[in-house]
């Protein structure tokens, strides 16, 4: 077993052996357990009562952060000419189509997010093999395959996130740093388990939520008592 660092050993000191601690205690305990000199990510990982290899039991969603995620998200725009201004005005990184397309076959993937339009999907679709193991490909579902794309792109920068339940039957996400109010954390983690919680697969019996933990980069994981979060 791996040695503890000075600082892994003060973070756990201050969280109580097998307690589990109310979503508004967890998210300034988690302040207090980054120590890390850059702005750590805080993390939210949900183990559901899910069969993700069961197609009625996948839990798939999109929840938008009232504070953001605290992170600059590079995004590329694959449409049509007459649609490039209104990405470009609404703040997409990168806007074009064939150029781009040729430019991600070469082996570029440098952006966050990929959106793009339902006329020019039969161009994007080749990309898969190369989007698809980075979770890049556009999908309808999270809303990267739009005709409005000037809203997508507002959308995504203004802290729109996707998630799935992953093989394992747990969502992990992105909730923002560490250096946002206690807050902050809060509702943003709060809104993410309320969107799950209204995703429950009719077909899932049993406890929906096995576990919530919130952690940020390189520190523990806080276990969050279910039955303290409103609304789920």
């Amino acid at each position: 077993m791996a040695r503890l660092t000075k600082n892994q050993k003060a973070a756990l000191s201050k969280i109580e052996a097998n307690k589990s601690y109310s979503l508004q205690d967890a998210s300034s305990l988690v302040k207090e357990l980054t120590l890390t000199k850059f702005d750590s990510s805080v993390d939210i990982d949900v183990r559901l009562g899910v069969d993700p290899r069961k197609a009625n039991q996948m839990v798939r969603g999109i929840a938008t952060l009232p504070h953001g995620t605290g992170k600059t998200v590079r995004v590329l725009v694959l449409c049509t000419p007459d649609k490039e201004q209104e990405a470009k005005d609404a703040g997409a990184d990168f806007v074009g189509l064939d150029d781009y397309i040729a430019k991600i076959e070469g082996g570029w993937t440098d952006v966050d997010i990929i959106i793009t339009m339902p006329s020019v999907m039969a161009k994007v679709g080749r990309l898969g093999r190369i989007l698809g193991p980075r979770n890049l490909m556009p999908n309808p579902k999270s809303g990267t395959v739009t005709q409005d794309v000037g809203k997508a792109v507002t959308e995504v920068k203004g802290g729109k996130i996707d998630f799935k339940v992953d093989k394992t039957g747990i969502i992990h996400a992105s909730i923002g740093k560490a250096s946002f109010s206690a807050d902050k954390i809060y509702e943003n983690a709060l809104e993410v388990l309320q969107t799950i919680s209204k995703l429950k697969p009719s077909a899932a019996k049993g406890t929906y939520f096995k576990s919530i933990h919130i952690s940020s980069t390189m520190s523990p994981g806080i276990t969050i008592e279910t039955k303290s979060v409103a609304g789920i």
